[in-house]
């Protein structure tokens, strides 16, 4: 009973300043009003962008209150208010974003007085009536969450009135991939030119030196047998070491022990050859299908890039990675006891992590507060 009065009694606190922001849309609306009215008297054009700019303001204190109250952020999206006049009252009159805070504004002059009404009046009721059946007859309360109900309807109804248009989400969305793209052919553009560098100061190095062993074994074959062995025995071996260059660049472009052994199983090998002391938890990853090659992939060198900034920045011993799998998503958590404060831009191969994510369309959250510990969270699109 005590837990469903405090809830209630959070919820009408709630209520309470939706009603307050609705008396401020009541004087908002009117400011409008006189902005609008002084625009079209052409003297006063310089009120209506400050008017706009004051709306949503409003609008963003109600879509705190909103995300406080679901848990869930609401985004906005405004166009700028730069330019000559002119040009600022054309976006404040056209923006889509500023229609719906006006709608909004409007909506929340009714349900949020309404809601907060009926908050009131239900209090007298569910106290009688969930004293008694909570008291005597020990149920749970009945009226008592209504209360909590009238909440979630009026952050449900702010939420849906204050998102922003279809229109302005798709141009959000188109700019996000057009960075996302470059950020991918960026990160592409890198990767050509590490292997181009590999390639070049390791197998080719080695390969010319073993052309010109085998050159000179040749010349020395007929004259002097015993120095030809000799060189053929440093061919061999230079030829063997440019195996190994070339088995690190595959590892680099796609490692093989992802298709042998698969994501879990490569993950189990990083953190046995990592130098710390790693825990791997797997969860669901191995059950069912498999996911993709390219999601494999990065999620592969997503967790050699953390375990290796661990090795090399945090001073950690000890680290712990967890795999999961969600419906139409693969989660990756990367957890190390170090220092902390790890930061992009500082060789921590943090921005490698984003382009690499960011080109599946996945995300990336960091946190590594001074003293540690850092945990990198990644999740990727995957169709199982």
């Amino acid at each position: 009973m005590r837990a469903a009065v405090r809830e209630a009694g959070r919820a009408t606190v709630h209520l309470l300043t939706g009603a307050g922001v609705a008396l401020l849309c009541h004087l908002m609306l009117g400011f409008l009003m006189v902005a609008a009215v002084l625009t079209a008297a052409v003297f006063g054009a310089a009120v209506l962008p400050e008017a706009v700019l004051t709306l949503r303001r409003l609008a963003g204190l109600e879509r705190r209150r909103a995300a406080a109250w679901s848990g869930e952020p609401v985004p906005e999206a405004y166009e700028p208010l730069t330019g000559t006049l002119r040009e600022r009252i054309r976006t404040a009159v056209h923006d889509p974003g500023s229609k719906r805070d006006l709608i909004w504004g409007g909506a929340q002059l009714l349900y949020g007085m309404v809601l907060l009404y009926a908050a009131l009046i239900l209090w007298g009721p569910a106290l009688l009536v969930d004293g008694f059946w909570c008291g005597l007859a020990g149920r749970r309360p009945v009226l008592l969450p209504l209360i909590g109900r009238l909440a979630d309807v009026e952050a449900s109804w702010s939420r849906t009135l204050l998102l922003p248009s279809p229109e302005a989400r798709l141009a959000e969305r188109i700019e996000q991939l057009t960075v996302t793209r470059a950020d991918a052919v960026a990160a592409h553009g890198a990767e050509l030119r590490r292997i181009e560098r590999d390639l070049h100061d390791g197998a080719q190095a080695h390969l010319v030196a073993l052309s010109m062993r085998l050159g000179l074994a040749r010349r020395a074959y007929g004259k002097d047998p015993e120095t030809a062995l000799r060189l053929l025995e440093q061919a061999q071996d230079q030829a063997e070491s440019a195996l190994t260059e070339l088995r690190h660049v595959v590892r680099g472009i796609h490692p093989p022990i992802l298709t042998d052994r698969g994501l879990a199983g490569a993950v189990r090998a990083l953190a046995a050859s990592s130098g710390l002391d790693v825990a791997v938890e797997t969860g669901g990853a191995e059950d069912g299908p498999r996911a993709p090659a390219a999601v494999e992939a990065a999620a592969y060198f997503v967790v050699a890039e953390t375990l290796t900034n661990a090795v090399k920045h945090s001073g950690a011993r000890r680290a712990a990675v967890e795999l999961g799998r969600a419906p139409g998503r693969l989660r990756i958590a990367v957890r190390d006891e170090g220092c902390g404060g790890a930061e992009e831009g500082r060789g921590s191969g943090l921005l490698g992590i984003r382009r690499r994510v960011a080109a599946l369309d996945g995300t990336v959250k960091v946190a590594s507060p001074a003293g540690g510990p850092t945990v990198i969270e990644v999740e990727l699109p995957c169709a199982w």
